[in-house]
């Protein structure tokens, strides 16, 4: 059996990320960039104001002068001309600062009647005027590449002048569920059968985690079900299996899997629940066995799918983000495998409280889990108020 960070360590180094393709901005969101994304144009394109009032030579702005207003510019409408001695131009946010204009005299900092204006409140250069180029400049790097887009990122883009961005495919992810005791949601069960929920829950983690999952009918306990599934798998990125034979969890999958060209880099971790995870090649396309237990696949595909699949679409190969929080309750002394307990979580205390039955087939108490507690190999026993790592499923979109 290997570590959980090694196992995890060698599955992304495994896999590459997936190629680039144009879309439109619109559908950009929770993309991941596959190219820099640099400025068509300066921001702003050339120098405007950042408040209503007038444009006027700061030499002209003393406190009690009297200026003739020349005009007015609209936000869209440029005044064409020169802004002279003893002149001030009607200017709005986002107005063009005119050509003799070096200042903005507020309209509050105003008193206006009929053609002149006086100076309440002394001007000075530049002041309210947002220069040219202030935000970025055309060829700026403004989102690099390997970045998750925001709804921020998407309204830089749009800034700089982008209907179009490059972005990494969306990962596709064919799930195999195997055995003949189990049926999908609504189909009829076989005798001593049960409902597979292996495959919905996983294929809603892909789905959050920004991939395309596809969802393969169950494969029967036989080599030619599983032979001929994965002849359903070209061009996948990425297949995951979950169960096996009532012989030996994978084994039945790793030898018919094998005349269909699976070749093996490791199979079981040191770590509960979740011991039996598997993790190949079939041809061309990486897989990952998870456990049929549905607790144990769940665990599983945080720990080593979630980070996967976003290793595929480009984002940093990482483990699943961790904190600390104190315990509500005293765990005892682990084994040789490291654990990770289902637990509820109290944000207002920061506790963290496992629950206390954890057996891997208990989906109830899963689904009800706020964090999974971390405990290392052979930890000791720790009493209530410890503080421990955990991960926090609702940071993750779970």
């Amino acid at each position: 059996m290997i570590a959980v960070d090694e196992a995890r360590a060698r599955i992304l180094a495994d896999l590459q990320a997936t190629a680039g393709e144009v879309v439109p901005l619109a559908e950009a969101w929770n993309r991941v960039t596959a190219a820099p994304i640099r400025a068509r144009l300066a921001q702003p394109p050339q120098d405007v104001s950042a408040m209503d009032g007038y444009a006027l030579r700061a030499a002209d702005g003393a406190l009690g002068a009297k200026l003739r207003v020349v005009g007015s510019a609209p936000a869209g409408h440029p005044w064409v001309g020169v802004v002279g001695a003893g002149e001030a131009l009607r200017i709005f946010t986002g107005s063009i600062v005119p050509q003799g204009a070096d200042s903005i005299l507020l309209q509050e900092d105003a008193t206006r009647t009929c053609d002149l204006v006086e100076v309440r409140e002394a001007v000075t250069a530049g002041r309210f005027i947002r220069r040219a180029g202030q935000d970025f400049n055309s060829g700026d790097i403004l989102i690099p590449a390997n970045k998750l887009l925001n709804a921020r990122d998407i309204g830089l883009a749009a800034a700089a002048n982008h209907p179009w961005v490059e972005v990494h495919r969306r990962p596709r992810v064919a799930i195999l569920a195997t055995g003949d005791e189990i049926a999908l949601p609504g189909e009829p069960i076989p005798q001593g059968g049960i409902v597979s929920s292996n495959s919905h829950a996983l294929a809603a983690l892909v789905r959050a985690c920004g991939g395309d999952p596809v969802v393969l009918p169950v494969a029967a306990d036989t080599k030619a079900a599983l032979i001929a599934a994965a002849r359903g798998v070209a061009g996948m990125d990425l297949l995951v299996t979950t169960g096996g034979a009532s012989v030996g969890e994978h084994d039945l999958v790793q030898s018919a899997l094998g005349e269909a060209g699976l070749t093996v880099d490791f199979w079981q971790i040191a770590m509960r629940p979740g011991k039996p995870l598997m993790f190949g090649r079939l041809g061309p396309v990486p897989m990952v066995g998870l456990p049929g237990n549905p607790v144990s696949s769940l665990v599983c595909a945080i720990l080593f799918l979630l980070p996967a699949i976003r290793c595929l679409s480009g984002l940093p190969a990482a483990a699943p983000p961790t904190t600390t929080a104190r315990l509500g309750a005293a765990v005892g002394a682990n084994d040789r495998r490291a654990d990770h307990l289902r637990a509820t979580f109290d944000t207002a205390t920061q506790t963290v409280t496992p629950f206390p039955r954890q057996d891997s087939a208990l989906l109830r108490l899963m689904a009800s889990a706020d964090a999974l507690v971390l405990r290392p190999a052979n930890a000791p026993a720790l009493p209530e108020g410890s503080e421990v790592p955990i991960i926090r499923l609702d940071t993750l979109g779970l």
